[in-house]
């Protein structure tokens, strides 16, 4: 177990209970966090989250989720406002990245802190931006597209694989089946040529990932999800789109999402490469 004391910060392992205070402290953030996304997070590695507390009260926190041998995703690195400028940041970062051991590290940094996180060994991989807007909903079913329940798991983790720095079953076995998530999968000649998720959240409906060969199926699956993001009350979406696309930010805009903010994926190592055309948009900001 990674824990540490230092003066009146005490950090320790958090539980999928304690993360509904921080998904509270991610929304005031204007993180615009997924309402159900923790127990999926948890799913693929409980140990990674991580609580500061001082005299018993939480103050900061952060995960450093394992996802096998070779990687590790770094999210959720918040301190309240009012605590910052202590070191209980600094404290709280190198007691979970303990967690990791020699596992190559990525995250998605804000511009602030991005110059922090190079001193502390990432280095940038490519930037994303985050598009926000009212996609018009289809008026029926978009052919080709169907539910995730419909299609083979094998072959759509074997997809999910191709488009993620390492294979994350647990995790993707939850984050499909989370209550209020809808995925949907881009089928042809019975096999997939994409997916998506669409999940409630804290404003817009996010939507990660969006995984597709091409832009054309892409663009059909975002066009699903935005119409399923209906049916649970809300007009617009928000996907993080990574630079190293370019297709992926001209479907934004021809779709009429507007870039509202930047990160960057940083990672301090090597890391198993993906098949970037295909990647429309990330995951999560949270865990990679």
């Amino acid at each position: 177990m990674t824990s540490a004391s230092t003066g009146s910060l005490s950090v320790a392992p958090a539980t999928l209970r304690d993360w509904d205070l921080v998904r509270s402290w991610a929304a005031e953030e204007g993180w615009n966090p997924g309402l159900a996304d923790a127990p999926a997070f948890f799913a693929q590695d409980p140990g990674g989250f991580f609580l500061g507390r001082v005299d018993g009260e939480p103050v900061s926190a952060i995960s450093v989720v394992n996802y096998d041998e070779a990687y590790a995703f770094l999210g959720f690195y918040l301190v309240r406002p009012e605590f910052r400028g202590l070191g209980h940041g600094l404290t709280t970062w190198r007691t979970a990245l303990a967690h990791a051991g020699g596992r190559s590290v990525g995250l998605d940094g804000v511009p602030a802190q991005q110059d922090n996180y190079r001193r502390s060994g990432f280095t940038t991989a490519y930037r994303t931006a985050r598009y926000v807007g009212e996609v018009p909903a289809p008026d029926g079913p978009v052919a080709g597209v169907v539910g995730a329940e419909l299609v083979d798991p094998a072959a759509l983790a074997a997809y999910d694989a191709a488009c993620h720095h390492a294979d994350r079953p647990r995790f993707l076995s939850a984050w499909l089946g989370t209550p209020g998530h809808r995925a949907l999968v881009r089928v042809a000649e019975g096999r997939p040529t994409g997916y998506g998720v669409v999940r409630p959240a804290q404003d817009e409906a996010r939507v990660g990932p969006l995984f597709a060969d091409t832009a054309a199926d892409a663009a059909a699956l975002l066009d699903a999800l935005a119409g399923a993001a209906r049916d649970f009350g809300s007009d617009r979406i928000a996907v993080d789109m990574p630079e190293a696309n370019p297709a992926a930010a001209r479907l934004a805009l021809e779709r009429g999402l507007e870039p509202t903010f930047e990160t960057a994926r940083m990672c301090t190592g090597p890391v198993r490469p993906v098949a970037r055309e295909r990647v429309f948009g990330v995951t999560t900001l949270e865990l990679g």
